[in-house]
């Protein structure tokens, strides 16, 4: 918990404030029960209504002060914890954007959602607990402590017994009742990840018929969740029980006890009500106490899960090479490259050694899963390899600031990622500012404009989230022609022809000749037509370069290549 209150402050302004009103508070509702006794004592016995209307008033007008303080407090509390929650958040926000490829497969996408939306909303509401009744409950249980000593005798002794089997009785409550808070967290992430496969597999769960099956495991972590959370409910449901018991045992004994003193004369009426009074207030502010102590466990487990996403260390780090010192522009060297994933069994690229120099096609070609789209990812330090050296434009990956280092990269992923919002806003992601002008001669290129300039609305027409409104060829050339807003130094594509048909391919793949100019291209793609013209092709196998240099060359030199070229039918084998 302290760790999170490190990266976010509260305003002591704020603070402040609310302690003088809770203190405003806490003193106009002690002053009550005196005021009562001093009612039925002085007034009521004498018959003096004078005084007893006086009396009433007073405490009428105590009582509306009070409410209005204890709104106004609550209003600040709630200003406080909705500010902080708001704060938070944006870091945690903001720290994940920082992530590498690495924390986030470490995390989770289904956890880092939990954590940045139910976990801050359970501290956020521990907060506004703590910072009314925190402040509130103690101040009433002392002054109670004290004016029902003054007022009751030996009558208050009672509090001596009531109160430690009280906090005895809240305390093992609350230390059973946290054992869960952790597992209930960890199994709500399960429901999380489930929940957010079966929305974006619910394409391929329907075309499988695999619903049931899917509502089987959705409900195996359901019951797993219910299950837990009943028992951590049942610990819990005990509290409210132990405390009416105490609460009733010891009023009954105050009133008992109290009656004899009245009897022998030992104590007025008024003071033994004020009394029975004072030591209610002290028993619910151990109470109210006793509520906020067991939302802790919770909000405990809740801000750790927080603490571990702020205070993660980026696996990527910035270097401190001078952007503007490059010597050279647009090329890309690997030196002996060797990468595995985290966790893996074995490195996925295995001694990579290649260069792509300015205004050259580098393709990469290969069977799935041999490690072409790892050599990709390398290069903008999604990842970093293990050993060896990533170089772009002479100088180490490592050393460049990682803004400045993508800041020279187009990069158009496997999968093509929109955004909701419309055309327009999904290629301003490569330039801010880019205008109509810019659009289309993107679109041009990346020939999009065709099915762009059919849409009702044109660059305007809405995109919905992830783009499913677009077919898997549009949401490709869109993809480039983002890439092509920006007008980077490199360009790299990860198998983002896959999805168009042989004259698309062509003309796209000319258009980017014709335009790109002294940029590099280096991509990955599993069709030989694609790859045909590429300057250098690079044949990887088990993680390794099996084959390099062009077309024609390959065909004499690789037989994994020529292998390929006899698998694909038709033009492509020529």
């Amino acid at each position: 918990m302290k760790s999170i209150f490190s990266k976010v402050k509260l305003r002591g302004r704020q603070i402040l404030c609310l302690s003088i009103l809770v203190l405003i508070a806490a003193v106009g509702e002690m002053m009550l029960p005196s005021l009562l006794a001093q009612m039925i004592n002085d007034g009521v016995a004498d018959t003096s209504k004078s005084k007893v209307l006086t009396l009433a008033i007073l405490m009428a007008g105590i009582t509306i002060l009070a409410c209005v303080v204890n709104f106004l407090s609550v209003k600040i509390a709630s200003r406080i914890s909705t500010d902080f929650a708001a704060e938070l958040r944006g870091q945690v926000f903001e720290k994940v954007q920082n992530f590498s490829a690495t924390e986030l497969d470490r995390f989770g996408t289904a956890s880092l959602v939990t954590r940045s939306t139910s976990d801050i909303t359970n501290v956020q509401n521990f907060l506004v607990m703590l910072l009314r009744i925190g402040f509130l409950a103690p101040m009433m249980a002392v002054a109670g402590l004290v004016f029902s000593a003054a007022t009751g005798g030996k009558v208050s002794s009672v509090l001596s017994v009531a109160i430690p089997v009280l906090l005895v009785g809240c305390g093992i409550v609350i230390l059973l009742a946290s054992s869960y808070s952790i597992k209930l967290r960890k199994k709500l992430d399960r429901i999380n990840q489930l929940f957010l496969e079966s929305l974006e597999g619910v394409r391929v769960i329907r075309a499988f018929n695999k619903q049931e099956g899917e509502k089987v495991r959705f409900e195996e972590a359901n019951s797993d969740y219910t299950a837990t959370a009943m028992i951590s409910g049942r610990i819990t449901s005990l509290l409210l029980p132990i405390i009416n018991v105490i609460f009733g045992v010891t009023t009954a004994a105050v009133l008992g006890l109290g009656a004899h003193y009245v009897e022998t004369g030992a104590m007025e009426v008024g003071s033994l009500v004020a009394n029975s009074q004072y030591i209610s207030m002290v028993l619910m502010s151990v109470m109210m106490l006793a509520l906020v102590i067991m939302m802790f466990p919770t909000a405990y487990a809740c801000a750790g899960r927080i603490a571990e996403v702020l205070y993660a260390e980026p696996s990527i780090q910035d270097g401190k090479f001078c952007f503007n010192d490059r010597p050279l522009r647009s090329s890309v060297e690997f030196r002996h490259v060797t990468f595995a994933y985290p966790g893996a069994q074995e490195p996925i690229l295995k001694d990579i050694s290649f260069r792509a120099n300015p205004g050259e096609v580098t393709a990469i070609i290969g069977g799935t899963g041999r490690g072409k789209s790892s050599i990709l990812k390398l290069i903008p330090r999604l990842y970093d390899p293990l050993f060896g050296e990533v170089l772009v434009d002479g100088v180490n990956v490592r050393d460049y600031e990682v803004d400045d280092l993508r800041s020279l990269i187009g990069y158009v992923p496997q999968k093509n990622i929109l955004f909701s919002g419309d055309i327009a806003s999904n290629l301003n992601f490569g330039k801010e500012t880019g205008k109509e002008a810019d659009w289309k001669e993107a679109a041009e290129i990346a020939c999009a404009e065709e099915f762009i300039l059919k849409k009702k609305n044109g660059y305007h027409d809405a995109i919905a989230q992830g783009g499913t409104n677009l077919s898997g060829g549009q949401r490709q050339r869109m993809a480039i022609a983002r890439a092509i807003m920006k007008k980077p130094e490199i360009y790299i594509f990860d198998d983002s022809f896959s999805a168009l048909d042989m004259k698309t391919d062509r003309i796209l793949r000319q258009n980017l000749r014709a335009a790109l100019g002294e940029a590099t291209v280096i991509m990955v793609a599993q069709r030989i037509s694609t790859i045909l013209d590429a300057d250098r092709i690079l044949v990887v196998d088990d993680g390794r370069i099996v084959g390099q240099g062009t077309h024609d060359e390959l065909l004499d030199t690789c037989p994994l290549y020529r292998e390929i070229t006899k698998i694909q039918p038709g033009k492509e084998a020529v």
